[in-house]
């Protein structure tokens, strides 16, 4: 009894299904902050039509936020659980993974604040009644700008992420080397966006979202791959023999 328990916590299986779930998890909330909130009640170039978009759908403005943070708190956890699976192909280029991917998901979380800032905005407190409304329209709209901006900060990291996350998949052996190349295609489309976005935003305009539809393949791919078929166990516990490493 006590050996099969100690099986399943330590079954490379067990943390691939896990973290497939929570990578699904994580792109299902992502998608629906998008699409179903941010997309729904932004007007590209019209900030009163926006600012009188969130006062009427203030909950569902807040759910976007919700949604966004459920994803980084999903996004700890697969830090960790991505971290035990690729170890054994670099321990330290695992790690260098784990770093990058930390620095992404802090920046992502304080960038929220952005999309905070016009819900104190377009409260009803009295200081704010001093404040031209077609001013508290402006402001609202350029930190919705500022959160596009760091978000795309942000995307930095991950795409140094997704290419070396991409090559250790590759060199893996218990990973199929179609999803490592199509990662690294992945960190190249968010590196590109991202620099873009900092050096050339009407370039970058005219790429997005068509720029970012690879990295979206690719990790629906890892996150399915992982959740159904996990990794292969006997040439993952080949490469931690061959280390001396512990299960």
């Amino acid at each position: 009894m006590n050996s099969s328990i100690k099986s399943a916590e330590t079954s490379p299986q067990v943390y691939a299904r896990i973290g497939g779930v929570l990578y699904l998890l994580l792109i299902l909330v992502g998608m629906f902050a998008v699409i179903f909130v941010r997309d729904k009640l932004i007007v590209s170039g019209d900030a009163a039509a926006t600012a009188k978009n969130i006062m009427a759908n203030q909950l569902l403005w807040r759910f976007g936020i919700v949604a966004d943070l459920v994803m980084h708190v999903c996004d700890v956890p697969i830090m960790l659980i991505i971290f035990v699976l690729l170890r054994p192909v670099n321990k330290n280029l695992a790690l260098l993974v784990l770093l990058f991917n930390l620095v992404q998901t802090a920046v992502l979380v304080a960038n929220k604040l952005n999309l905070i800032w016009p819900l104190l905005q377009l409260g009803s407190a009295d200081y704010l009644k001093s404040i031209e409304p077609s001013q508290l329209y402006a402001q609202v709209y350029l930190f919705i700008k500022m959160h596009d901006i760091g978000f795309g900060v942000g995307l930095i990291f991950f795409g140094f992420v997704c290419l070396f996350e991409g090559y250790l998949i590759f060199k893996s052996g218990f990973l199929p080397k179609t999803i490592g190349v199509l990662m690294q295609i992945a960190g190249l489309c968010y590196l590109t966006n991202s620099f873009a976005l900092l050096l050339a935003p009407k370039f970058a305009n005219m790429l997005f979202p068509a720029i970012l539809v690879p990295s979206f393949l690719a990790e629906l791919s890892f996150a399915l791959w992982l959740t159904v078929k996990g990794v292969n166990v006997t040439k993952w516990k080949e490469k931690v023999t061959a280390l001396g490493m512990s299960v």
